[in-house]
């Protein structure tokens, strides 16, 4: 069976229902259930046709139920409810996926102990790990070779596969879930990877029992957990944006949360960093296309100078590293990518998904868990590194320094950790000397963030859970059985959950300077619309909105926006954008008029000026131009892609020799393509139809042209040479010469 397929129909049924269209939603519905071995599901079909068709029946007669809306509400989650276990019951049955397979033996052990439903806590497979756990002295901290450590992580892993697992949660479940928070037994870390179990199964199976457990462990407030379960619970209301107005107990729990301003202020961090997941694929291929290449080409001198100081970085936000601006001095442009990264990395930007990608092959990750549990220096992995004859003396400053970054999210930290068994004695000896030197300097970076930013803390976990989410949904095995939540668009700002939790007029121009900071225009461009209805005179949001339209090629659209903007505000800058949205559409003698106004205001702009004389040369007044190319040339005397239009206009008014020592001086650079094709028609009109060929040659031979790409510009060029004297009928022979010689 094609469960993708299934996983489609559900989606679109879970569509249709949220728009009211519960005949099409029941059709697809019964399709679902057909393929299905359970006859529970058909009963359970067949009472919902009954009740609706009553309904409508009532409703077309005129019978008024005053319980009509509170039924029709509980249909809806019926259908809903309803499709969502037709669905595992397909997924379970023919998917041959590890989340179920893991369900089916679990289901399995139950059997064998005699039961096939867990109903109270008492029913649990684990129960009596649980209850030996909890009547342990709190003050216990077993050898983690010993039986007792042993049973203790089974039964966590128990506990984790058994919270994700469960389609719908009863009485044993709330009880579990009320023990882990009460008992005061289980470590933060611990609680937080039972928060993420509960945040995996309710995007796995909508059960709002499971949001309010979420709201709960936020509510409790412990450190490094309630962070988990405020971020669980906005991609869940985030993944379920179409249902959410189906359950108005969850709508009035979250607006009641959103009187407070920190929750607030906290859904909006959430939000801006889930967000900027966005940019984790784009700095990836920039770290592999760009930097590394060119960093691989400054060896040995960078092999001496990066080292893991880059990975944990100490400087102040205003401040470059001294020791990029010693190693790149020859290479300028690394120098302002890597700064440019550092600041991204400040801003909670991904810039590791790359380096630590291929690092998530040990055994660590083939344990469902791990790709969530927190990095903290008790874990088993660091007990490891002390056995390490060179690494283990460094150990504590080692899992200290990583636990106190907040530049690598957890499963790059265990991913480093893991990978540092492997390294060459003199590497680890390196690694040990900048831990050490990076701990005092973290810990003095953290504090007086922390005094500049109340929610640093807050931020600092959050980023490093979503990005260890992002992790999992990208680079787990596990990653085909998961709808990855990173993927399209992530519009969250145009969720149910943004509009209850937020000031959508701040929230909305924050996020949409956001987008447009980081040429998410679209994205930008959709939110400066709403703002432009409640701030129609606002020039600047115009010009915002001008440009997100210029950037996706619509300038019909820009351009309408820019005159409004014009119209509040007159400069320079709108008046060019203006110019250039015509020049574009070609209305060349507007975007003259234009940019002739741009010079008056600004007439020592060197941009302006050249685009007012680009004006004059696409309406082929060749003089004009030229005036004002010379005035870039004589401001710009060492910029030798100025000569490249001099030397065109005066080979289009015919005066070929001074075209000729312009192009001779274009010659001290490198000369592209189009410049032979130029040098070509200049030799051609001079009378020297040889040297022309060999030019055209040239132009074709340097593989930025094509042939066919070479006689399309041969093409547009014909009027011209024509109008230059050349005979139309030599054009053709020209070519079929060139055409024999180049083969």
């Amino acid at each position: 069976m094609d469960v993708g397929k299934v996983i489609q129909q559900h989606k679109i049924l879970c569509s249709f229902v949220s728009d009211k269209k519960i005949k099409q939603s029941l059709d697809i519905l019964i399709n679902m259930i057909t393929n299905t071995s359970s006859g529970d599901l058909h009963d359970d079909y067949d009472n919902l046709v009954m009740t609706y068709r009553n309904m409508l029946t009532y409703s077309i007669e005129g019978i008024k139920d005053p319980e009509q809306n509170k039924i029709y509400l509980k249909l809806i989650q019926s259908i809903l409810g309803l499709s969502d276990r037709a669905r595992q019951d397909i997924l379970s049955h023919n998917s041959g996926w590890h989340t179920y397979w893991v369900k089916q033996q679990a289901e399995k052990e139950m059997k064998l102990s005699g039961k096939t439903i867990v109903e109270t806590v008492d029913d649990l497979m684990f129960k009596s790990e649980l209850d030996e756990w909890l009547k342990l002295s709190i003050e216990i901290n077993p050898n983690p070779e010993s039986e007792i450590s042993q049973k203790h992580k089974q039964l966590i892993k128990n506990i984790f596969n058994h919270l994700w697992l469960t389609d719908y949660y009863g009485e044993a479940e709330n009880s579990l879930i009320n023990i882990i928070l009460s008992s005061g037994k289980f470590k933060w870390y611990e609680a937080s990877i039972f928060t993420t179990a509960i945040t995996l199964s309710s995007l796995r199976t909508w059960q709002s029992e499971k949001l309010f457990h979420l709201i709960s462990i936020y509510e409790s407030g412990q450190d490094q957990v309630f962070e988990r379960a405020l971020s669980g619970l906005i991609l869940n209301l985030h993944y379920y944006n179409g249902r959410i107005l189906l359950y108005p107990d969850i709508t009035g729990r979250i607006q009641k949360m959103s009187q407070d301003n920190k929750f607030r202020e906290y859904c909006r961090i959430i939000v801006l960093q889930t967000i900027r997941s966005r940019e984790t694929e784009k700095l990836s291929k920039k770290l592999q296309d760009e930097i590394l290449p060119q960093v691989a080409k400054l060896k040995p001198r960078i092999e001496e100078k990066l080292g893991l100081e880059n990975i944990l970085p100490t400087d102040k936000y205003d401040e470059k590293n001294p020791d990029w601006s010693e190693m790149f001095n020859d290479s300028e442009e690394i120098f302002k990518t890597m700064e440019e990264l550092t600041k991204l990395q400040m801003e909670g930007a991904d810039v590791y998904m790359s380096a630590f990608a291929n690092m998530k092959h040990f055994d660590f990750f083939k344990d469902f868990q791990n790709w969530f549990v927190p990095f903290y220096p008790e874990h088993e992995t660091v007990d490891e590194i002390y056995r390490d004859e060179i690494l283990g003396p460094g150990t504590n400053e080692l899992a200290e320094a990583l636990y106190k970054t907040p530049f690598i999210c957890n499963s790059d930290k265990y991913s480093l950790l893991l990978n540092l068994k492997y390294l060459p004695s003199a590497q680890k000896n390196m690694m040990l000397k900048v831990f050490r030197m990076e701990l005092e300097g973290l810990q003095q970076l953290n504090d007086e963030e922390s005094v500049l930013d109340p929610y640093k803390s807050f931020r600092t976990n959050v980023t490093q859970y979503l990005q260890d989410i992002y992790r999992f949904f990208k680079l787990s095995p596990y990653k085909k059985e998961f709808e990855d939540l990173f993927l399209g668009k992530l519009d969250i700002y145009n969720s149910e959950f943004f509009r209850m939790t937020s000031n959508s007029v701040e929230a909305e121009a924050g996020l949409a300077d956001y987008f447009f900071s980081k040429n998410f225009y679209e994205d930008a461009l959709s939110l400066f619309l709403k703002q432009a209805n409640e701030s129609p005179s606002d020039a600047e949001l115009y010009e915002k909105i001008g440009y997100c339209y210029q950037e996706s090629f619509d300038y019909e659209e820009a351009l309408k926006f820019y005159k409004r903007a014009e119209l509040i505000n007159r400069k320079a800058w709108t008046l060019k954008k203006i110019g250039l949205c015509l020049r574009r559409l070609g209305r060349n003698e507007e975007a003259l008029e234009h940019y002739l106004q741009a010079c008056s205001m600004e007439p020592e702009n060197v941009h302006t000026v050249i685009m007012t004389a680009h004006c004059y040369l696409d309406l082929k007044d060749y003089e004009q131009a030229l005036k004002y190319y010379f005035k870039v040339e004589y401001n710009e005397p060492g910029n030798l892609k100025i000569l490249r239009p001099i030397a065109y206009c005066y080979f289009a008014m015919g005066r070929f020799d001074d075209s000729e020592k312009y192009y001779d001086r274009l010659s001290e650079g490198k000369l592209n393509a189009h410049d032979q094709i130029n040098k070509g028609h200049l030799a051609l009109c001079m009378g020297n139809k040889k040297e022309a060929v060999d030019f055209y040659r040239q132009s074709i031979n340097s593989g930025e042209l094509s042939k066919e790409q070479f006689m399309a510009v041969f093409s547009e060029d014909r009027p011209l040479l024509i109008s230059l004297g050349i005979p139309p009928d030599d054009l053709p022979i020209l070519l079929d010469y060139l055409l024999f010689t180049i083969g």
